[in-house]
């Protein structure tokens, strides 16, 4: 579906992404560093100068070039640094002087700035003070403004510290103010515009077992569906798959259906289930009932539960002021996600909380920069994103970038979610790719649909996308009625950050997002149990990119454990795959030989229609993808596509939706575990 842009002109839109793609990653805080879309937005003004506001400052280290080679041999096989994670001392080779550390702190206390939290290496310094003194302290001035629907705050006169101690700066990030969201998406009926299945847990236990309320087969066999009026002229005929054929059982996987799809249930069986692994998620606010959400989900499922060592909350500053932050701002759902889909998927592992105090982009870099400072995770997942590019200018970009390096010398790998709306709305492959999954040094998770084959039995993966039409409301729609594209996993390339060394084989200059995918289609999705306002509810078909990504953390922390030693940032292990050792989502599928086609006949004749057809208008170039029928309640019924993410297309190969593919178990395990190999745990 294309999206507006809100009256922005189609050159306005080309210099904005000229000006993307000419700009270069620099080693030091990049001389034009006002965000584009500042050019672009409606200024809503200066923001109050008394607000308050937190920057991490990150300051240019001595031999960027010989610390991003040394970082990037520690995951090259043929090095002899493979994987041998960077110590103190090692940091200190690269890192500022104390005394260009102390030249950056005397600045900004002297524009009126506290210090927070400052990186034991000298990497960063954390600071807290008012609009008014980072506008003194960076010679510039913070706006409110609006665009493409969003509001964020930037500086409008390129950032630059004052004095000598700018010399010493690489960015900054807390100038511009944006806020991390959720990415987490709710299966709906399109009717009410209400979730297909959410009562309270107490509600839905009265209607009997709630594992009956849930299916893990999504499509049932073709069937033929007729559709008239009181009006004998008009008539419909549609045959087709058909998707929840049974409405009161709403289609989302138990856990164990996850791990058999994943290949792990051998693995868990055999004790790697994560143990002795911890999984990190990083949340906004955290709210009070998660392990007591989490641990209603697990008996429901036949999980272990929770306890003090399994389950823990840190919140790096210091708890939100308002206990109901979580609920006000859509957090609670998410964070009952992360929780629950990582445990599904490694039940032995330790699932750790990290909870911001806000959820400001700046909020989310302390957090990340906590979890390196005290080594708290290997794998760490993030189900949020900020905005996209555009938005994001390069002093935001090359922060979060940087922090994530240093979390892969440290052989931690962060996970995150590409985004739930396909190419943003700007109808071209090359996509609006979101902050900061974009970074090289993200593992940029991307999303699929898990579907069955009601003819020949088993499993089908499709790139996450759906597009929706009407064929019946009361009786037959003439013509039928495409909705268009209703969500889809986010992907595309770069317009900021070169393509880094693992992405060699893959199209163009720049970085391609995403690198893997894993379950993020509502309508192919999870069951959750979450607390909101007091009240404990039971909701299924819950999915999002922030589904996928705690998914491939978990099967990462199994990773981990199996390999005996942690592996690190795991893009460049999943780019090194062979076939076998991932599963490809390939475009064709057997599915689509029973996609849904139909014809409605009136006083003017009979009109076919094909399944593309169906969702006209919508479907940019793709032919080839899976969909059904879709009776969704008495009176209505839609049909609903697989595989069709706005422009962004799955290929063979790595593609712009699914990455290079989904994880298969003992392969992608053996695939990834060269350090178990190369001690003789395993052979290659």
């Amino acid at each position: 579906m294309k999206v507006s842009l809100s009256g922005i002109s189609v050159t306005a839109l080309s210099v904005a992404l000229t000006w993307l793609s000419t700009s270069s990653v620099s080693t030091a805080l990049p001389s034009h560093n006002v965000p584009k879309a500042v050019e672009l937005a409606t200024d809503r003004g200066r923001v109050n100068p008394t607000n308050e506001i937190n920057l991490t400052v990150v300051l240019k280290l001595h031999n960027q070039a010989a610390y991003d080679k040394a970082v990037e041999a520690l995951y090259d096989p043929a090095s002899p640094t493979f994987h041998q994670w960077f110590k103190e001392e090692d940091f200190l080779k690269y890192a500022p002087t104390q005394q260009e550390f102390e030249a950056v702190k005397l600045e900004l206390v002297n524009a009126g700035f506290s210090v927070v939290d400052s990186d034991p290496h000298r990497f960063s310094i954390r600071v807290h003070g008012t609009i008014g003194s980072a506008e003194s302290a960076f010679q510039t001035e913070i706006h409110s403004f609006t665009f493409r629907g969003k509001t964020f705050d930037a500086h409008i006169h390129d950032a630059k510290l004052t004095g000598s101690a700018n010399d010493f700066v690489d960015s900054v990030a807390g100038l511009e103010r944006h806020q991390a969201r959720p990415q987490i998406a709710v299966a709906k009926n399109f009717r009410t515009g209400q979730p297909l299945f959410k009562e309270p847990l107490a509600k839905a236990k009265d209607t009997g077992g709630l594992l009956g309320l849930i299916t893990g087969i999504p499509l049932s066999y073709p069937q033929t569906f007729n559709y008239s009026l009181t009006d004998p002229n008009i008539s419909a005929t549609y045959r087709g798959t058909v998707y929840a054929i049974d409405p009161t059982r709403i289609v989302s996987y138990t856990p164990q259906e996850l791990q058999t799809h994943y290949g792990l249930t051998p693995l868990i069986e055999e004790g790697y289930n994560g143990k002795g692994q911890t999984i990190a998620l990083v949340e906004g606010y955290g709210y009070a009932d998660a392990e007591s959400d989490a641990n209603a989900a697990a008996q429901i499922f036949g999980l272990p539960l929770f306890t003090n060592s399994t389950f823990q909350v840190v919140y790096p500053e210091g708890k939100p002021l308002n206990p109901n932050a979580a609920d006000l701002t859509n957090w609670t759902g998410e964070i009952a996600l992360d929780i629950q889909s990582a445990h599904a998927i490694a039940p032995g592992a330790k699932i750790l909380v990290v909870a911001s105090a806000g959820q400001d982009d700046e909020d989310q870099i302390a957090s990340l920069n906590y979890i390196i400072k005290h080594h708290l995770a290997n794998a760490v997942s993030s189900s949020w994103e900020n905005d996209d590019e555009m938005i994001a200018g390069p002093a935001e970009l090359d922060a979060f970038n940087s922090v994530l390096k240093k979390g892969a010398a440290s052989g931690i790998s962060f996970q995150f979610s590409t985004g739930d709306n396909g190419d943003l709305g700007l109808g071209t492959p090359v996509g609006a790719v979101e902050v900061p999954s974009d970074a090289p040094w993200a593992v940029a998770v991307g999303g699929t649909s898990i579907l069955n084959d009601p003819v020949s039995l088993g499993d089908v993966s499709a790139g996450w996308g759906n597009n929706v039409g009407y064929i019946a409301s009361g009786g037959p729609l003439d013509p039928p009625v495409a909705l268009g594209f209703s969500g889809g996993a986010g992907g595309g390339q770069s317009q900021y950050f070169a393509k880094p060394t693992w992405q060699e084989g893959l199209p163009g200059s720049w970085r391609q997002v995403p690198d893997v995918s894993a379950l993020a289609d509502p309508y192919t999705g999870f069951a959750i149990v979450f607390t909101s306002e007091g009240v404990q509810y039971f909701e299924a078909g819950v999915g999002g990119t922030s589904l996928a990504s705690p998914i491939f953390t978990a099967i990462w922390a199994i990773a981990d454990q199996f390999n005996g030693h942690p592996l690190g940032f795991a893009s460049p292990a999943v780019a090194r795959l062979k076939q076998g050792e991932i599963t490809d989502v390939v475009p064709v599928s057997p599915l689509n030989a029973h996609n849904p086609a139909g014809s409605v006949t009136d006083s003017n004749g009979t009109t076919d229609y094909t399944t593309p057809e169906l969702f006209s208008g919508f479907l940019y170039s793709q032919t080839q993808f899976p969909a059904a029928i879709w009776p969704f309640d008495s009176e209505d019924t839609a049909v609903l596509s697989f595989g069709t993410d706005s422009s962004l297309t799955v290929t063979r190969g790595w593609d712009n939706v699914t990455g290079y593919g989904e994880p298969n178990g003992l392969p992608f395990i053996l695939a990834v575990s060269l350090d178990a190999a190369k001690n003789g745990k395993v052979k290659k």
